[in-house]
């Protein structure tokens, strides 16, 4: 197998052809509200294409289209196995299933892989509360503190005032306290219905137009953030924080801390990370999938660790000739 496929931007790119393929297949779904078909049918191209990749991987947080094998669920064993490097991996075929199928914003494919052993496993915790900023706020922020403090100690990182800052934040009925004290703050508010993934990763951008994250989501969704910005050395922390009693008790049974913030370095435990995502629905971060009579356009956000060094990439797909492409 060749050993240059385990360079950082050789392995990145080939993970660029995984998301596009998740993509491209959501496309096809799009506004028409059905979320299992497009789910279903970007897990089963996302996971045909890694089993042509020669990795070792093992499916650390996933979840696929039901039960079966073949569908990227947690402990899945995917690549073409046996090969010389192991490695975790957290995906999510489709981030913000519900918004493909109501043709909304910020829907992405996105993959991450780090090496064996070191990305946390969140055992039953399906949600898990969140803070993401710049480079620049790294170390300096408490997640724990009440809203206010964070966003004054924020503003000093940035060099900004309180009222100059964006927060991005996920536009559900718990966030409604958050948004409150926010905007009593003087801070900005940017609502969005789904992709917080995108939004944590525009407030590690600097001068993104988004200063910080802030909210409750998706755990899958903070771990798979949590590798992109762990390779940009941006700052990021998370808190397991269940939304319903069954999820209370399954954490506790498992023994899951929902006290504890817990910094990036914590959650991914290397800064040898690759991050692959790929638009689906047009959003913050990149283009979605676009279609003509010859072409179809994807827009890919690549980043590699430990140098942090990242790409938006476009890629002209011939409909005539799936395999073939123009760059």
């Amino acid at each position: 197998m060749p050993g240059d496929l385990y360079a950082g931007p050789v392995l990145v790119y080939a993970l660029r052809k995984v998301t596009e393929a998740a993509a491209r297949s959501a496309y096809q779904w799009i506004g028409r509200g059905d979320r299992g078909k497009g789910d279903r049918a970007a897990v089963k191209a996302m996971y045909e294409e890694l089993a042509k990749l020669p990795i070792s991987g093992t499916v650390i947080v996933g979840g696929g289209a039901d039960e079966k094998g073949g569908n990227l669920n947690t402990g899945e064993r995917v690549g073409a196995l046996g090969g010389e490097r192991e490695f975790d991996i957290a995906v999510d075929p489709v981030e913000g299933i519900t918004y493909v199928a109501k043709g909304m914003t910020n829907a992405m494919a996105v993959i991450c892989l780090t090496p064996k052993g070191t990305l946390f496993d969140p055992a039953p915790a399906f949600y898990m509360e969140k803070f993401a900023a710049a480079p620049a706020a790294k170390g300096r922020i408490d997640p724990a503190a009440p809203v206010e403090s964070k966003l004054a100690e924020l503003a000093k990182a940035l060099a900004k005032p309180v009222s100059e800052l964006t927060v991005f934040v996920l536009e559900k009925p718990r966030h409604r306290e958050l948004v409150e004290r926010i905007h009593r703050a003087g801070a900005r508010v940017a609502l969005y219905p789904a992709g917080d993934v995108a939004g944590a990763l525009m407030a590690a951008i600097p001068n993104s137009g988004i200063d910080a994250l802030m909210g409750t989501g998706g755990t899958r969704e903070g771990l798979i953030s949590a590798c992109a910005i762990r390779a940009m050395d941006g700052e990021f922390s998370g808190r397991f924080d269940p939304q319903l009693a069954t999820e209370t008790a399954a954490a506790a049974k498992a023994g899951v801390d929902t006290s504890t913030w817990y910094a990036v370095e914590d959650l991914v435990r290397s800064d040898e990370v690759y991050f692959s995502a790929t638009g689906i629905t047009t959003g913050l971060l990149f283009e979605g999938v676009e279609r003509s009579s010859e072409h179809e356009s994807t827009q890919s956000l690549l980043i590699a660790g430990p140098s942090g060094e990242r790409q938006i990439l476009t890629t002209f797909h011939r409909r005539e000739s799936q395999g073939k492409q123009q760059t």
